[in-house]
């Protein structure tokens, strides 16, 4: 772990892969909600880092995280989001085939596993979603798509991703969902937030 600061009241850590980073995310987060975490605005997760904004006392701060021993992110706690999903995605085949299996086989794998939000970026509402394992990482498409449909799951490299709107994209597309993932109007806007539990279900509609 590396502690940076960020001008006056930021710290940026850095960790050493996307698990130490999910688990340094779950143990701010549980710290904060114990009241045992000091002041800060915002925490701000990605794939290797996580930014600490708006701290009361970030030299006192940066050195206590160094102090920390993250608690392993299998105890997880919380309900979990279900995103109903079609499985009907044009690239499901294709990633039937990178897995070794059925095209009935890999919806089988997908919903059997337990997601979490490492973090979000790309377009407001996009979560990048761990759980699959290395066995399943697939690259993403030698050429992008121009427009991606809002709803489309997805996978690329680690991740399980859902666009949150129509936009260009790499991914490979394996269902699509009717949920809203982001709504400007809820509070939270984003359906998936980081630290959030996700499962996914066969079926989802038209």
């Amino acid at each position: 772990m590396r502690v940076l600061r960020v001008g006056d009241r930021g710290l940026l850590v850095e960790l050493d892969d996307g698990g130490a980073t999910e688990a340094f995310h779950a143990e701010l987060l549980r710290r904060r909600a114990a009241g045992a975490l000091p002041a800060v605005r915002e925490i701000v997760p990605a794939a290797r880092t996580v930014l600490l904004d708006g701290v009361e006392d970030p030299r006192r701060l940066a050195s206590e995280l160094t102090e920390w021993e993250p608690a392993p992110l299998h105890a997880r706690v919380g309900e979990a989001v279900e995103v109903p999903v079609r499985y009907d995605g044009p690239d499901l085949p294709e990633v039937a085939a990178l897995w070794g299996v059925s095209v009935e086989a890999a919806v089988r794998i997908h919903t059997a596993a337990e997601f979490r939000v490492a973090f979000c970026g790309f377009a407001p509402g996009f979560g990048y979603l761990t759980g699959l394992g290395e066995r399943y990482e697939v690259p993403r498409r030698a050429t992008p798509r121009t427009a991606v449909p809002a709803g489309s799951v997805a996978l690329a490299g680690p991740y399980t991703g859902v666009y949150p709107r129509s936009s260009p994209g790499g991914w490979q597309l394996i269902g699509t969902t009717d949920l809203v993932l982001w709504d400007a109007e809820r509070e939270p806007a984003a359906l998936l937030t980081p630290g959030t539990r996700v499962r996914f279900t066969a079926g989802g509609g038209r």
